[in-house]
């Protein structure tokens, strides 16, 4: 029997530092929004930077690196780190403050569509991505 559709189809979910504690901590939406993704043949990805960002003493790096591992870890590549810098420009924020929002904000774009992030910064990564991205807040 063929698998019902969701809401969801082949593309990608992109967490960012919020996302990705939220599914750590096994937060009940995200870990179902994650699930959902991943049932529906979603990529589930973060950036590079996100896992530096999520650290916290609070959190066991056994327990990080296991949902680490259940996931894509994007590079920061020099591609990546120029749409940021065009990102930023484009939307006139300044790096200092908003570089890893950037960051993950050109890994989205650059991602298999369609394309949901699942941010606590919903305003900034809505500026940043435009329309070509979901961005859903959690």
């Amino acid at each position: 029997m063929a698998r019902a559709r969701s809401r969801l189809s082949a593309g990608t979910v992109v967490l960012d530092c919020e996302g990705l504690a939220k599914w750590c901590e096994a937060d009940l939406r995200v870990t179902a929004l994650v699930r959902e993704a991943q049932d529906n043949d979603f990529r589930v990805v973060v950036s590079a930077m996100t896992p530096i960002e999520a650290q916290d003493v609070s959190v066991k790096s056994d327990r990080l690196r296991w949902y680490l591992s259940r996931l894509k870890i994007e590079p920061v590549t020099e591609g990546i780190a120029s749409r940021a810098i065009e990102l930023l420009r484009g939307v006139g924020l300044h790096g200092h403050k908003y570089a890893i929002d950037a960051v993950v904000a050109a890994t989205a774009l650059g991602s298999v569509r369609p394309v949901v992030v699942l941010t606590s910064d919903e305003d900034d990564l809505s500026k940043l991505c435009g329309k070509a991205v979901k961005v859903v807040a959690v």
